[in-house]
This record gives C-alpha cells, structure tokens and sequence, in this order.
C-alpha cells in the first residue's frame, strides 16, 4: 500500500497515535500532518493539507481523526476525489471500502476506544472495493464534481 495521510485535531490526537502505531507495526507507510498534541487547536488546520495529498495523488488513503469525525469528513469531502466516510463501527468500515471506494477513513475519539479503531482501520485497510454497479454510481460522483458551477448573478 502507498502512503497513508494522518491528520487529527486535539480530540483525535490519542487515537491518530495509536494508528500511527498499528501503521508502524504492518509496516505502512504514512505522512503525519499534525496536529502533535492535545492542545486545542483547528482541525480544517490539519484536515485540509492531509486531504489536498490525497485529492492530488500524493497520498492514497488517509486516515483522519477528531472528536466526532464529523468535522474531518466535511473537510475531507471539499476536495476533487476524495470520498471521506465517518465510520463508528466494523460494518461501516467494510462498506464504506466495498461499496463507496472511501479514501479516507474518519474516526471519531470520542466515539470509539481505541481498540474498536484499530478493528475498524484494519477491516478498512483490508477491504477492496467491489466495483462492478459501484463503479457506475461513483462515476456519478466524479461527473458531479467534474460539472461547471453555477455562476452567480
């Protein structure tokens, strides 16, 4: 697997280091974009680089953690290409890989142990997507963003 973009903001900063662990121990690669405490901080700070490495191909995946995951994934889903899913639990993980070709995983350290997020990293990492009339519903998506934009009047 190619590299891994990490980002957390203060609510995810355990649980981005026990990833980083759980990376380091399957020998997967990964870029850290911060933050590096759990000192208060922005999370579109450290979401927004980490996604832009994965919308223009510099990263494969990535793994983005706050409190909720929901801050993250909005980010995250700003950016051509990435589909970022907020997953609490192994099933959404696994669908979310099989059916939707997620890109970027984003967990909430407030909303799971770390324990259950690694469970839910690895069934992420492991799954492929399924393709077939996937493909066709996420080239739908690729046209959505690929459409001109309306322009104000």
């Amino acid at each position: 697997m190619n590299q891994i973009a990490l980002a957390a903001d203060h609510g995810g900063y355990e649980l981005k280091e026990a990833v980083k662990q759980l990376l380091d121990e399957r020998a997967i690669p990964y870029h850290d974009f911060g933050t590096n405490s759990d000192e208060s901080c922005d999370y579109p700070d450290y979401a927004e680089p980490a996604a832009r490495s994965v919308s223009e191909g510099n990263s494969e995946r990535g793994i983005f953690c706050c409190g909720s995951a929901a801050g993250m994934a909005i980010v995250a889903n700003k950016f051509p290409g990435v589909r970022a899913v907020a997953c609490h639990d192994e099933w959404a993980a696994k669908m979310s890989r099989l059916h939707n070709d997620a890109n970027v995983l984003a967990l909430g350290g407030r909303m799971v142990s770390l324990d259950e997020a690694k469970r839910i990293v690895i069934i992420w990492l492991e799954t492929e997507f399924e393709g077939g009339r996937h493909a066709r519903r996420l080239g739908k998506i690729t046209d959505m963003e690929d459409a001109p934009q309306p322009t104000s009047q």
